[in-house]
């Protein structure tokens, strides 16, 4: 089973050390694919005062110390396409973020890297059209059609992360994860699926208490791994607060979600 986990944004590299330390059991799991989460940019903030992370440049810096220290697979978003090569070099899923599905550079420049591509679902997209996001980074790869199979050997991910419901709210339609598992492996991000967009007064709320609940709805139902963010005092993270997994929480969450995993 995969699992991406770590903070949101890269804070400082003391705060992601000490989130990268909780996590170990994660990666020492014989069951679990284990992947560490953070962003050196969040570039769809709220807010022109939100806080954004480090940058690209100390960003990867960063991140290659986790991985030289922990021995962590690496996930990363990007944002512009100039990043791939950049992020290539530390990154082991490239992350394509979900207002960005459809930008056809971008994904080519990641499809063109050795790395894993994991296309976020757009919270505005239906989960059949995501078929031809796929298609730009499997075509771009040397293959033809969008199917499982094939999304397995290009390496192409897809992710669910609920959709737009109204206004500062997003919903999960579980159908969705049926539906993009016909072309593609699946992660279902349980923590991005209870935030509510700008309901914060300027930034992001959310209520990380059905984090839970959904992701042990999609363990039964049936995908190929979990994106949890987490964050060892998620009061005080600097983005996402409100719906990321307090990380003494989260192994024992990941347990559960591998036990009910086995009857999909």
């Amino acid at each position: 089973m995969i699992v991406m986990s770590g903070p949101c944004v890269i804070e400082s590299y003391e705060a992601l050390s000490a989130v990268a330390e909780a996590l170990k059991p994660l990666n020492e799991n014989p069951h679990i694919d284990f992947y560490f989460k953070s962003s050196f940019d969040k570039a769809n903030r709220t807010s022109l005062e939100s806080y954004r992370g480090p940058g690209l440049e100390e960003g990867i810096e960063i991140l290659g110390e986790i991985k030289k220290q922990f021995g962590y697979k690496i996930i990363t978003d990007i944002h512009e396409s100039y990043q791939a090569p950049h992020i290539a070099k530390v990154a082991d899923v490239i992350q394509i973020p979900a207002f960005l599905c459809r930008q056809t550079d971008l994904i080519v420049a990641v499809a063109k890297t050795e790395r894993i591509v994991n296309i976020k679902k757009g919270q505005f997209m239906n989960p059949a059209d995501m078929c031809h996001s796929v298609l730009k980074a499997i075509k771009t790869r040397g293959g033809e059609q969008a199917t499982y199979e094939q999304s397995q050997k290009y390496n192409v991910w897809l992710t669910e992360r609920g959709s737009s419901f109204g206004y500062g709210n997003l919903v999960v339609d579980m159908r969705s994860l049926v539906i993009m598992r016909k072309f593609a492996p699946v992660i279902f991000d349980a923590t991005h699926s209870v935030q509510m967009p700008g309901a914060a007064g300027g930034k992001s709320g959310g209520d990380s208490s059905f984090v839970p609940p959904l992701a042990k709805a999609a363990a039964v139902v049936g995908v190929d791994g979990f994106f949890m963010e987490t964050h060892l005092n998620p009061k005080e993270a600097l983005s996402d607060g409100p719906n990321m997994v307090q990380t003494d929480a989260l192994i024992p969450l990941v347990e559960q979600l591998y036990t009910l995993s086995q009857f999909a």
